[in-house]
């Protein structure tokens, strides 16, 4: 629906016509799903193989998390990221236009010898505008989220939208939260973060999960903060799911997760993949051990099997970075 939606815009503009994605094949969407978990999972290296296969078969959303693999493992937009990211945005991919506005190198333009076709990153941007302006008059909130970033207008996030984008309502509660923008009466700034946490949240979105949770723990109310901290971890949000498999063995968790030793160990002990990014592989080297101290070796081997079955039903654990950050 998308990709109609830019091939509209891109004719009433009178700019270039968008590419179509062929239907990836059984194995070439399994590589696309182990290259995104991967990418998810701070393992950029890793993914781009993976993401290659799908990229290759033209999936605009490989393309883009190519291009962004490639540029996060390099330090810089490479000539090869620029390609993928320009064949993502042929198809209409927002996020790659905006990679290529902001984040690309117009030094062929100035040296006069770029490939015939290639565009500024002032027209990429033009093209960005032109592109997502259709979709927020058609209430697109991810359209509005891209309207924001291209002109620094919070009002952009504020604007009512259709549901399905809860990273704006989300991003919106940051911008509050930092104190980055006035909220009149000032007093009612505390409730309106909660209730822009709580709509990304009944969103879907995981992380906005972990931050409407805190905000009722600290409010006292417990039972429905467990609940959030619950969905959020059955999601994959590594910092939930954290959460959740140490409050289990913490007996004074400010949760108030019941204690259950053996549920702790099996789900903490999927922690260990998350080996490509931040402290979690050393905290959980050192929490396994002393939640083994309370379990006996069949209870291990318990533990082991409650892992093995969270793994095969619930999506894989993600950090969960946002698109056009690392």
């Amino acid at each position: 629906m998308k990709i109609i939606k830019y091939v509209i815009a891109c004719l009433v503009t009178l700019m270039s016509t968008s590419l179509w994605a062929s239907q990836l094949t059984p194995e070439q969407e399994s590589a696309k799903t182990r290259g995104l978990t991967l990418f998810n999972q701070h393992k950029a290296i890793s993914a781009e193989p993976f993401l290659t296969i799908a990229a290759e078969a033209g999936d605009r959303e490989a393309q883009f998390y190519l291009g962004k693999a490639i540029q996060f493992n390099k330090r810089y937009m490479t000539a090869e990221a620029r390609k993928w990211y320009t064949a993502a945005a042929e198809q209409g991919d927002m996020y790659s236009m905006y990679q290529l506005a902001y984040n690309g190198n117009d030094l062929c333009h100035a040296m006069g010898n770029c490939p015939r076709g290639t565009r500024t990153a002032r027209e990429w941007k033009d093209l960005l505008i032109n592109t997502a302006t259709p979709l927020t008059e058609q209430g697109d909130g991810e359209a509005m989220y891209m309207m924001y970033l291209v002109t620094g207008d919070l009002d952009w996030l504020k604007k009512q939208a259709k549901p399905g984008f809860p990273f704006k309502p989300y991003w919106l509660a940051i911008r509050y939260d930092n104190d980055e923008c006035f909220i009149f009466p000032p007093w009612q700034r505390s409730d309106r973060i909660k209730e822009l946490y709580k709509e990304a949240a009944e969103g879907g979105y995981p992380v906005a999960m972990y931050y409407y949770a805190d905000l009722l723990q600290k409010s006292g109310d417990l039972e429905n903060a467990r609940n959030w901290v619950v969905k959020s971890a059955a999601l994959g949000y590594e910092s939930t799911f954290l959460e959740y498999a140490y409050g289990l063995s913490d007996p004074s968790n400010k949760w108030g997760f019941q204690v259950d030793y053996v549920k702790s160990y099996g789900l903490m002990s999927l922690l260990l993949e998350l080996n490509g990014g931040g402290n979690v592989l050393s905290f959980v080297n050192e929490e396994l051990p002393r939640i083994a101290k309370n379990l006996t070796p069949e209870q291990i081997e318990e533990a082991k099997k409650i892992g093995a079955e969270w793994k095969a039903t619930h999506p894989p654990l993600s950090f969960f970075p946002q698109k056009l950050g690392f």
